[in-house]
C-alpha cells in the first residue's frame, strides 16, 4: 500500500500539470499553436539537458557492465509488444488507418514524456538506467513504427537519408556526450552542471502540460464514446503490463529491471499517434480520445502496476 499510495501521489501531480495545459488552451489563454513550441523546447533544451546531466553525473564503468542486460530488456519489451499489437490490432478495428493507429499505441506506451516523469519522481537513481532500457523501444519507433504505422504510405518512400534523419537528434546526441564526459570522467564545469540540473527539471511539468495542451485542441465529445478506444485503453494499462509483472514473477530479474519494465509498459497510449498524421493533415479525432482516455485512466493504473510488482517480486 504505501508504494501504491506514493506513486499516486506522483501520478496526481502530473495529471494536474495535464488540467494546466489543457485549461489554457480550451479557456484560449494560450493558443493551441504554443503546442509547437513547448514540443520543440522539450525536445531540443529540456531532454537533451536532463539526458546530458544524468549520464555526465552517474553513467560509470560500473553501469556500462550491466548496461547489456537493460538493453536486451528493452529489446525484449519491443519485439513483445509489438507481436502482440499485430496480433490483437485487427480485432479492435477493421479500418487500415485506425488499425495502423491502435497497433502503434498498444506496441509503445508513453515511456519516454510520461516515463522519464514517472521514473524521475519515484526512482531517480535508476533514470540512466531506464534510458538505456528505452534505446531499443526508440530504434523500433524510428525504424518502424513512425515510418510504417504514422506517415501515410504516399509519403513513406523516402530517401535512406531521410529515414536515418530521426536517429540524429538531441536526444541521442545528448546521451553519446554524457556517456563518453561519464565514462573517461572529463571534468566539467560546476555551472555547466548546475544549468543541465536547472533545465532538466523542467522536462516533467512542460512534459504534462505539453500533453493538456495537445489533447485540448481536439473535440472529444464525437469519439469518446467509441468502445474500441476503452478496449485498446484497457488492454494498454492492464493487461500487457499484467502480463509483464506475471513473467517478472517467474523471471526472477533484479528488481531496477524489473522497475524499468513496468515502467516501459504500464504508461498510458503516446502523442506521435496524435502529432504524426496530423502533420499530415490526416484525421486525429481517435488518437486523441485515446490518449485523454488512457492517460486519465493512468492516474489509478499506474500505482496500481507498481503496487502489484512490489507485492510479487
Amino acid at each position: 500500500m504505501p508504494v501504491f499510495l506514493s506513486t499516486l501521489g506522483q501520478m496526481a501531480q502530473l495529471a494536474f500539470f495535464i488540467l494546466i495545459g489543457y485549461i489554457l488552451v480550451r479557456a484560449k489563454i494560450l493558443p493551441g499553436e504554443g503546442t509547437t513550441l513547448l514540443s520543440r523546447m522539450e525536445n531540443w533544451i529540456f531532454i537533451p539537458a536532463l539526458i546530458l546531466g544524468t549520464f555526465m553525473q552517474n553513467f560509470t564503468p560500473d553501469r556500462l557492465s550491466t548496461a547489456w542486460q537493460y538493453v536486451a530488456c528493452g529489446s525484449a519489451v519491443a519485439i513483445g509488444g509489438m507481436l502482440i499489437a499485430l496480433l490483437v490490432s485487427p480485432l479492435c478495428a477493421k479500418d487500415s488507418y485506425i488499425r495502423k493507429l491502435y497497433t502503434y499505441g498498444l506496441t509503445f506506451s508513453n515511456f519516454g514524456f510520461m516515463g522519464n516523469a514517472v521514473i524521475m519522481a519515484l526512482y531517480p537513481d535508476l533514470f540512466p538506467d531506464y534510458l538505456v532500457f528505452s534505446i531499443p523501444l526508440w530504434i523500433l519507433i524510428y525504424g518502424w513504427g513512425v515510418p510504417v504505422l504514422l506517415i501515410p504510405a504516399e509519403n513513406a518512400n523516402r530517401s535512406l537519408a531521410a529515414r536515418l534523419k530521426p536517429f540524429l537528434n538531441p536526444m541521442f546526441a545528448a546521451m553519446l556526450l554524457g556517456i563518453l564526459l561519464g565514462l573517461a570522467r572529463i571534468p566539467v564545469p560546476a555551472f555547466i552542471t548546475s544549468a543541465c540540473d536547472s533545465l532538466g527539471a523542467c522536462m516533467s511539468p512542460v512534459a504534462m502540460i505539453l500533453t493538456g495542451m495537445t489533447v485540448a485542441k481536439y473535440d472529444l465529445g464525437a469519439v469518446i464514446h467509441k468502445g474500441s478506444i476503452y478496449a485498446v485503453s484497457v488492454l494498454r494499462l492492464l493487461i500487457i503490463p499484467l502480463l509483464c509483472i506475471a513473467a517478472l514473477h517467474f523471471l526472477r530479474l533484479p528488481q531496477e529491471l524489473g522497475i524499468c519494465i513496468i515502467c516501459g509498459v504500464a504508461m498510458p497510449l503516446g502523442l506521435n499517434t496524435v502529432v504524426v498524421p496530423g502533420a499530415y493533415g490526416r484525421d486525429t479525432s481517435v488518437p486523441a480520445g485515446m490518449a485523454l482516455i488512457s492517460h486519465i485512466f493512468s492516474i489509478a493504473t499506474i500505482p496500481l502496476m507498481f503496487m502489484l510488482f512490489d507485492l510479487l517480486a
